[in-house]
């Protein structure tokens, strides 16, 4: 299947080759820009299957571009496409709704792989920022959360159990072969846990569960490390 993608990034040779890799392998870059503000109008026209972005950009960074996009309603995939190991750029990125964090070093063919998972629902960070992921979140729980409560008080205990499916990235139609029940179901479940969690994205629902060390109470159902 090949997937359509925009790639907006400031670096003229970096865009050019990229878009060459890409085509080569399948993946058909619709649009190829420099400027964030272009990239938001292009996205919102063509509806591109994928947003690969870059983080670092003049008048208006990758940060800005991804709230800008979430804001116009659009639900496609974004990637964050870049150089920056940052701790705090890859958190603020899943939290505003990115669904990849991947580094610029990637060899295309592992890109590639990427977004096709990230397509299926998944989300994908670079190997490499997973302990920082962890190490941020843990922090973070010390400091924003009352150790007396939980975020989680509220779930069922099924709700809670797709919410360990959720963290470790599987898509809907994973859940629902994995717990023999309807995709339509698990959409259901999906909603009232964002609703009891007060998020508005997966993937803020993740960094969540992530952060409370949901995860590691479904080893029985062979939980994975975050990628």
């Amino acid at each position: 299947m090949s997937l359509r993608v925009i790639l907006i990034d400031d670096h003229t040779l970096f865009r050019v080759g990229l878009q060459g890799l890409l085509s080569h392998r399948g993946i058909e870059i619709v649009a190829a820009v420099g400027d964030g503000k272009e990239g938001i109008r292009l996205a919102e026209e063509l509806k591109p299957d994928v947003v690969l972005l870059d983080m670092r950009m003049p008048d208006m960074d990758g940060l800005g571009v991804l709230r800008q996009l979430r804001q116009s309603g659009l639900k496609m995939p974004i990637v964050m496409l870049t150089t920056s190991s940052n701790e705090q750029d890859l958190v603020e990125s899943l939290r505003n709704g990115a669904q990849g964090y991947l580094i610029k070093d990637i060899e295309p063919d592992d890109l590639v792989v990427a977004l096709r998972e990230i397509v299926a629902g998944k989300t994908v960070v670079a190997p490499d920022l997973a302990p920082v992921l962890a190490k941020v979140v843990q922090g973070e729980s010390i400091s924003t959360h009352d150790a007396s409560t939980s975020p989680f008080d509220e779930l069922t205990p099924r709700e809670s159990e797709i919410l360990g499916l959720l963290a470790e990235g599987q898509s809907n139609k994973a859940i629902a072969r994995n717990l023999g029940i309807s995709d339509g179901t698990v959409k259901l479940h999906v909603k009232a846990i964002l609703r009891k969690l007060g998020v508005h994205s997966r993937v803020e629902a993740a960094v969540i569960a992530v952060e409370q060390g949901l995860r590691s109470t479904r080893e029985d159902l062979g939980g994975r490390e975050a990628e």
